[in-house]
């Protein structure tokens, strides 16, 4: 019996071997792989720190849809790079994940902070733009045909229909009190909205 067991030992040895060398291959592969990327990273940074962020932006972008796991600090880079591509949305939206991921530790902190707030400002101010462009272009004579679906998703939550406001103690969430609970406003409230005559609803 004992004999029987050996042999049987003996035998699977080989694929035992086998398995072990196939997964120290794989993860071998894996962080080169990985670090193929960080290399890629590094040069992405540095073109962003030259000002060629189109380029930067193309190698960020690379490493984002091929690594598994993404690093905090990639967030912070793509939200700055964005700034600078004067993507103000993006920026806010990167930029916010990096503070959510690394808090007040993170190594870029305070610049991540300082970039953040001013992309939000540029939002705004966008957004006080497209607000003075359709009323230069829009009169009460006029109406936007808002399609089949007689419905148009609300251009102050971004249909959320959550609001948020960042002050110095944290977020203060509240209701769009424009849109319905999904997101919507029908085209004659549309309409009124960019002809500034819709009022907010009381919350």
């Amino acid at each position: 019996m004992k004999q029987l067991i050996f042999i049987t030992f003996i035998l699977a040895f080989p694929s035992l071997l086998s398995a072990q060398s196939s997964e120290e291959y794989r993860l071998l592969m894996e962080q080169r792989r990985r670090a193929e990327l960080m290399r890629t990273l590094d040069s992405a940074v540095a073109l962003m720190e030259d000002g060629k962020h189109e380029a930067a932006e193309a190698r960020m972008l690379y490493v984002l849809n091929n690594i598994r796991s993404v690093p905090s600090d990639l967030t912070f880079y793509f939200g700055k790079n964005s700034f600078y591509l004067k993507k103000y949305k993006q920026s806010v939206d990167w930029l916010s994940k990096y503070l959510q991921l690394k808090g007040t530790s993170g190594q870029f902190y305070s610049e991540a902070l300082d970039l953040l707030r001013k992309a939000e400002n540029e939002v705004r101010n966008e957004q006080k733009k497209e607000v003075e462009k359709a009323k230069q272009i829009l009169s009460t004579s006029y109406e936007i045909d808002c399609g089949p679906s007689g419905k148009v998703m609300c251009p102050i939550c971004k249909g959320t229909t959550v609001l948020v406001k960042r002050g110095s103690f944290g977020n203060h969430y509240s209701t769009c009190p424009y849109c319905d609970k999904h997101g919507f406003l029908t085209c004659d409230e549309y309409n009124k909205l960019i002809r500034g005559e819709l009022n907010p609803r009381e919350q």
